[in-house]
């Protein structure tokens, strides 16, 4: 277990994770810091309020993304699902062989 120090909204925090995640939580601090900064800071604010209105304005991002369509998935080049059909004949053929069975056509 690790400890890493946050700075969020000017105050310090202290977070415990584990061992190698450091540096992906320091990076999240980083992140609601400026959050907070970008919607104008927080001064005068209680430390759960503060906290509060950091995770609201996560969450609002977060809902904002989920409301994204999600892009179809790009198209199989003309040819290519025969291409793969053909390899994975042959594989086959390899396996049975090597099996010794006899290959399929």
């Amino acid at each position: 277990m690790s400890n890493v120090s946050l700075v969020i909204g000017g105050r310090g925090f202290t977070v415990a994770c584990a061992d190698g995640e450091e540096a992906h939580i320091a990076s999240l601090g980083r992140m609601i810091d400026a959050r907070l900064e970008a919607a104008g800071g927080v001064s005068g604010q209680s430390e759960p309020r503060m906290l509060l209105f950091a995770a609201l304005l996560l969450a609002d991002e977060l809902y904002e993304l989920r409301q994204q369509p999600v892009p179809a998935p790009a198209s199989i080049p003309p040819g290519l699902d025969a291409r793969i059909a053909a390899i994975a004949t042959q594989l086959e053929n390899l396996a049975s062989r090597l099996e010794g069975r006899a290959p399929s056509a």
